[in-house]
C-alpha cells in the first residue's frame, strides 16, 4: 500500500481541457455583459477572443508580472484591462475604473461555475486519490477564488484542502519559489509532496525544490525532472505505487 502523498494539482492542462473552456467562456462572456453594456452576442465573443489573447501573450504576460508589486495589484490592472479592452472593441464607453473592476470581478464569478471543461475521467480520478487517503490541494497560477469556482462547478470542491493560486502565497507561479511558498504554508516536507503539471517547465521548479513530479499531456516526453509522464489525470490513481 502506498503511503500518504500530499498532491498538488494544476487546473488547465491537467483537470480541465483549456480549449473546450475557452469557447465556453466566450459564450458566457457575451450572455453576461449583452444585458448590461449593449453590443451582440457575437461582438463580445469575438472582442474577448481578440482581448485575451494579446493579454495572454507570454511577453505580454511576463512584462505585467515583472510590473505588479504584488499579486493584488496584478489582479486589479487585469480585470480593468480587459473589459476596458473589450469595450473599446465593441465601441461601448467602459464604466469609471473602480467600477470597471468590480464589474469584470462579477462576470467572472458568473461565469467559472458554469463552464465544464473537465477532461474524461479526471473528476473520479479526483475522488478516488482522496478515498486512497492522500490530501489534496490545488497549484494554479489561478487565484483560489476562481480555483474555488472551477473545482464548485466540478463538484469536487469538497475533494480538496488549500486551493493555492498566486494569491494565496502572494508569489506568481513563474519559479521555484511559487513551490517553496505553497510547500511552507501547507506546512509539509517536499519529499511528501507530489506535483501533477502539464508544464514541463512547472515540473522542473518543482523537483528542483524537492518534490515528486508528474507531468501530463500528448505532447511528446521532454526532458524533465519529472518521475513520471502520463496523458491524462484519470490514470494517475492507478499508478500511484510507483511514485513512492
Amino acid at each position: 500500500m502506498a503511503s500518504q502523498l500530499v498532491i498538488f494539482l494544476d487546473d488547465g492542462g491537467v483537470m480541465n481541457d483549456n480549449s473546450q473552456r475557452a469557447s465556453q467562456w466566450q459564450r458566457l462572456v457575451g450572455e453576461y455583459f449583452m444585458p448590461l453594456l449593449g453590443g451582440t452576442s457575437e461582438a463580445w465573443i469575438e472582442a474577448n477572443r481578440i482581448v485575451t489573447s494579446d493579454l495572454f501573450d507570454t511577453e505580454n504576460w511576463q512584462k505585467r508580472i515583472n510590473a505588479a508589486s504584488n499579486y493584488a495589484s496584478f489582479d486589479h490592472v487585469y480585470q480593468f484591462d480587459w473589459l476596458r479592452g473589450m469595450c473599446a472593441y465593441l465601441g461601448i464607453q467602459p464604466p469609471p475604473q473602480e467600477e470597471c473592476v468590480k464589474l469584470a470581478r462579477r462576470a467572472i464569478d458568473y461565469i467559472t461555475p458554469r463552464v465544464h471543461a473537465a477532461f474524461p475521467g479526471a473528476v473520479d480520478a479526483i475522488r478516488m486519490l482522496q478515498k486512497q487517503g492522500h490530501t489534496l490541494h490545488t497549484a494554479s497560477g489561478t487565484s483560489s477564488i476562481d480555483l474555488a469556482a472551477i473545482l464548485e462547478g466540478m463538484g469536487v470542491r469538497d475533494c480538496f484542502s488549500r486551493l493555492y493560486g498566486p494569491d494565496l502565497v502572494d508569489t506568481f507561479k513563474a519559479g521555484p519559489e511559487y513551490y517553496e511558498r505553497i510547500f511552507a504554508d501547507a506546512g509539509i516536507s517536499t519529499a511528501n509532496a507530489l506535483v501533477v503539471d502539464d508544464s514541463p517547465q512547472a515540473i522542473n521548479w518543482a523537483a528542483q525544490v524537492g518534490a515528486k513530479a508528474v507531468l501530463i499531456g500528448d505532447f511528446p516526453h521532454f526532458e524533465t525532472r519529472a518521475m513520471l509522464h502520463i496523458r491524462r489525470l484519470a490514470t494517475l490513481p492507478e499508478i500511484i505505487e510507483q511514485l513512492n
